[in-house]
């Protein structure tokens, strides 16, 4: 029997030669996130998404770029990982066992 494991990417991924605002091109990636059903949280700063392997995580990172690729010669990026056998959910789960030592809703 497989081990659940939850892997967790927070990442940002935009184009650097095509002028000051980036949210058209953000935007492209929110779309084939959403696409692939992936479970996922954008920030001011960032997305954050869950997977349930490293493989469907850095797949999900190139398809990200592969939306940028035909708008810009330069790509910027940054991710980071946070990988746990035996746990899913912990996009939200993270989230709510804070809420539950604060006994309150963050982020309203």
């Amino acid at each position: 029997m497989a081990e659940n494991l939850s892997v967790l990417v927070e990442f940002s991924m935009f184009p650097t030669d095509v002028g000051e605002s980036k949210s058209q091109y953000v935007s492209k990636i929110i779309d084939m996130i959403e696409k692939e059903g992936i479970n996922y949280k954008l920030t001011a700063m960032s997305t954050i998404f869950e997977v349930d392997s490293m493989e469907k995580a850095t797949e999900i990172l190139a398809k990200a770029y592969k939306e940028l690729e035909p708008y810009a010669n330069r790509v910027y990026a940054v991710a980071k990982f946070d990988i746990r056998k035996g746990r899913k959910d912990r996009l939200t789960g993270k989230i709510k066992s804070v809420e539950e030592k604060l006994g309150r809703e963050v982020n309203k």
